[in-house]
């Protein structure tokens, strides 16, 4: 049994959603799972594993992750850790592997921090879950990228049994 920490920045809710799930996988395999919101983390030294998962929000992660992972370096690279982003991007087989998804490789150039595992999940497309301004420019985007853009879309891209597949990997880790 392993204390594992689940941290996430979510914007629309599906890295939070695919947290809950996280959580739920790891104890059922027994593990004691927290789950902190980027903005409000306990003290990683009280975990086994620290996990961050982040979202996508205008082709990028949220400021206060490489923050968080700047200031708490030394003790990531300490743990089992792990990094998942979450994006619409990896709906796209060609661009739903830690390898090949953009905003991974991103991330990677961004930061010192080499998590020891990395995945990524596609997120939802809710057009009438976002503001105007979100959702005017997530349709020019999947416009652009031949995906759905009628405003009543809404999609759920995210393969749970590959959520499922990596709580496994992060149980053995």
């Amino acid at each position: 049994m392993s204390k594992i920490l689940i941290i996430y920045s979510s914007v629309h809710g599906q890295t939070r959603k695919i947290t809950d799930f996280l959580q739920q996988e790891l104890v059922a395999l027994g593990d004691e799972v927290t789950c902190a919101t980027i903005d409000n983390p306990p003290s990683l030294a009280d975990f086994d594993k620290v996990v961050i998962g982040a979202s996508i929000r205008h082709g990028k992660h949220n400021p206060a992750v490489y923050d968080f992972i700047a200031n708490n370096l030394a003790l990531l690279n300490s743990k089992a850790n792990s990094f998942f982003s979450v994006s619409l991007v990896a709906r796209k087989p060609a661009k739903n592997t830690p390898e090949t998804n953009p905003y991974m490789q991103a991330f990677l150039s961004k930061t010192e921090w080499r998590p020891k595992l990395l995945e990524v999940f596609g997120g939802n497309l809710d057009y009438q879950g976002y503001n105007a301004l979100d959702r005017n420019i997530i349709r020019f985007i999947m416009w652009i990228t031949k995906g759905p853009t009628d405003a009543n879309t809404k999609v759920e891209y995210t393969d749970w049994d590959k959520v499922t597949y990596y709580a496994e990997q992060l149980h053995r880790a």
